[in-house]
């Protein structure tokens, strides 16, 4: 009886220490940041860009995971997240534009945020995370996704506002805006709003040891208009923006088809009367290499920002996650901005930090990965249940994407990852009116599926019918293959040459298994 008693006395004594060790863990989870850029390619040193001043972006690379080849699943804000918070790609959530909300026009699907809040975490959304509108439903999805209402910059309103002063001091809608912050609205910009709110947050929350807290910060910049405090204007002469590259129109073998005209940088007022023809340009080098200018002004003013925040986190006690929703043209094929199937329209910064996994210089990975890998990859960092693959739409909680997470333990991986991306047109030749750059769901009738391999980009452009999200691999509108071993700039498209006949093949076959029927 005695013994027994010890027994029961011992398996009593081992069930309080797992539960003390089991509360001890809850209280010591990480917290989790995820930032957010908008319209950042990988302009950071940390990316080996000599051009670049970034140096808090740097500093942080430094302790960190960096992917090299991570790709944005659709070069355009709004789609770009919504796969990135649901973990689904946009022809599974059937959102190509800025006009449907995913909980009631493809699925009542859980986001990151919601899967972090359901498990225990206080979450919080500071600046430009959910695209705002009818594709968050106007509330940055609270509550389902956020514990509080999502904070909005109140400049934020003026940012498409004539709020850029001239010579004259007529204020303008213009794309270069370098500024004052004295002549600004409330004397203070969006990106500087949301960093003092996230770090007001962050502090609150310092000596809640009991519930961890899930932040995402996303940044408007360096997205356009290019308005940033003009001091950080200086750090970039503007003759060495002038031979950024050589690209200076179309190239001959690029079908029409993948082309975007850049209609939102024409319209603005510093550049609407320049006289640049519609739709293949070009712009003139001088007015090149100010569009460069400033958008690397605009990525050293939030990189700014970005420093600050980082000050105000226990690095110690956070998983932080670094990226860009897509990336952006500066002239490669003398196209601009976002909208096409290219690869630095495509590539984006991926930077993850962790704790678990200190390092003392970048640890860098070469693997191909993809956004919605963010979702899991996360999921496994914190420690909560790991994130089901799903098998179908009617599956509410799970995920597209693959955890990058045996990569950062220092595993690698078996597999040859690729990565899928898309863009929608509404036919086969660039218009203005309406903007072919970004055609509502109705009017597509073309896709553009774009498969990143280890070596290659392949791109199918085939009809697509919106009415029931279905497309005809058959009906073909335009093809293009690129050899990055040789060609890392995709200027040379190699289907005309038949002794490419064969790789050609062989990633058709491989896009359609992917993509799917």
């Amino acid at each position: 009886m005695t013994c027994i008693r010890l027994v029961l006395r011992l398996l009593l004594l081992s069930f309080f220490s797992l539960l003390e060790a089991v509360s001890q863990d809850r209280i010591r989870r990480s917290n989790v940041v995820l930032v957010i850029f908008d319209d950042l390619r990988p302009v950071l040193g940390a990316y080996g860009d000599s051009l670049a001043s970034t140096p808090n972006l740097d500093a942080f690379a430094q302790g960190s995971h960096v992917f090299t080849r991570a790709y944005s699943q659709q070069a355009l804000c709004a789609p770009s997240r919504n796969s990135l918070l649901t973990g689904r790609r946009p022809d599974t959530l059937h959102l190509y534009d800025f006009y449907s909300y995913w909980r009631t026009f493809s699925g009542n699907f859980t986001t990151l945020p919601q899967y972090f809040k359901e498990h225990g975490y206080y979450t919080y959304s500071c600046g430009k995370v959910f695209h705002p509108g009818l594709s968050s439903n106007n509330t940055d999805d609270y509550p389902l996704s956020w514990s509080a209402p999502a904070f909005r910059p109140r400049t934020e309103q003026f940012m498409n506002s004539p709020v850029c002063p001239d010579r004259e001091g007529i204020l303008r809608k213009n794309l270069i805006c370098p500024v004052e912050l004295q002549t600004q609205p409330f004397k203070t910009l969006p990106d500087i709003e949301s960093v003092a709110e996230a770090m007001r947050f962050v502090e609150s929350r310092k000596h809640n040891h009991a519930e961890p807290f899930f932040m995402a910060m996303g940044f408007h910049k360096p997205h356009i208009n290019f308005r940033f405090p003009k001091q950080f204007l200086s750090r970039f002469p503007l003759q060495k923006f002038y031979n950024y590259t050589e690209d200076r129109l179309k190239p001959p073998n690029m079908p029409a088809v993948a082309w975007n005209p850049y209609t939102d940088v024409r319209a603005r007022d510093d550049f609407k009367h320049s006289n640049i023809s519609f739709p293949y340009g070009p712009i003139s080098q001088h007015q090149a290499a100010q569009i460069r200018q400033g958008y690397y002004a605009s990525v050293a003013y939030v990189d700014d920002l970005f420093g600050k925040l980082m000050s105000g986190l226990d690095l110690d006690n956070t998983v932080v996650v670094v990226l860009g929703d897509h990336g952006w043209s500066l002239g490669e094929h003398a196209e601009w901005a976002k909208y096409s199937n290219f690869e630095v329209a495509l590539r984006v910064p991926l930077i993850i930090r962790s704790p678990q996994f200190p390092v003392t210089k970048p640890k860098y990975h070469h693997d191909v990965s993809e956004l919605l890998d963010v979702f899991p990859t996360l999921v496994d960092l914190a420690g909560l249940p790991p994130l089901s693959t799903c098998r179908s739409n009617q599956d509410l909680t799970c995920g597209e994407g693959k955890s990058l997470y045996p990569q950062i333990m220092g595993l690698g991986t078996a597999d040859e990852h690729v990565a899928l991306s898309q863009y929608p047109r509404r036919g086969m030749l660039p218009t203005k009116h309406p903007n072919s750059d970004k055609p509502k769901l109705r009017n597509i009738k073309i896709m553009g599926y774009s498969l990143r391999t280890d070596l290659y980009r392949y791109t199918l452009w085939v009809r697509f019918h919106a009415q029931n999200f279905s497309r005809d691999w058959h009906d073909v509108y335009g093809e293009e293959l690129y050899d990055h071993r040789l060609d890392s700039g995709e200027e040379f498209n190699l289907v005309p040459l038949p002794e490419f006949d064969d790789v050609r093949q062989r990633l058709r076959r491989r896009l359609m298994e992917v993509v799917g029927s």
